[in-house]
């Protein structure tokens, strides 16, 4: 890695530490052979998710503030934590990581994102069904509801 300072190519590493969650994240502190300036870098693996195959056919690249802002949106005005979002859509971007596959379908993602919404908050995975299988009645709400009960 690059001096920041005097741009020169070499820098040893003095100390490496796991930092975040789960230890996603790796901090070095770095100096500069030539001018002995010492600075931090921080390296995360980049890997690459798949992209999404929509119901129209297209394609898409994954886009977790896309995820986000549909939880968000299911959850509004109800008492969860921003926490237990975020750990929901770390569980999904595993999953998506997990499978192995360049490629993955719209609505299994749907149903990733129900799941997990049901073991948040009810009401919220109620919000998220209807605009995602496209209720078209009380009656869709009432049997999403009476399946919610049984389970």
């Amino acid at each position: 890695m690059h001096c920041i300072y005097c741009s020169a190519p070499d820098t040893r590493v003095i100390d490496s530490r796991l930092v975040g969650d789960n230890g996603e994240q790796v901090r070095r502190r770095r100096e500069c052979v030539r001018c002995l300036e010492r600075f931090t870098s921080y390296e995360t693996a980049e890997l690459m998710l798949p992209r999404i195959i929509k119901r129209d056919g297209s394609r898409a690249p994954f886009d977790e503030e896309k995820l986000r802002r549909g939880f968000l949106r299911a959850l509004e005005k109800r008492p969860i934590g921003s926490e237990q979002v975020e750990k929901a859509l770390s569980r999904i971007r595993k999953k998506l990581q997990g499978s192995g596959e360049r490629e993955v379908q719209s609505l299994l993602m749907g149903e990733w994102v129900m799941q997990e919404l049901k073991n948040i908050d009810q009401v919220a995975y109620v919000r998220f069904a209807s605009v995602y299988r496209s209720f078209e009645d009380v009656h869709a709400f009432q049997r999403e509801i009476e399946n919610l009960q049984e389970n």
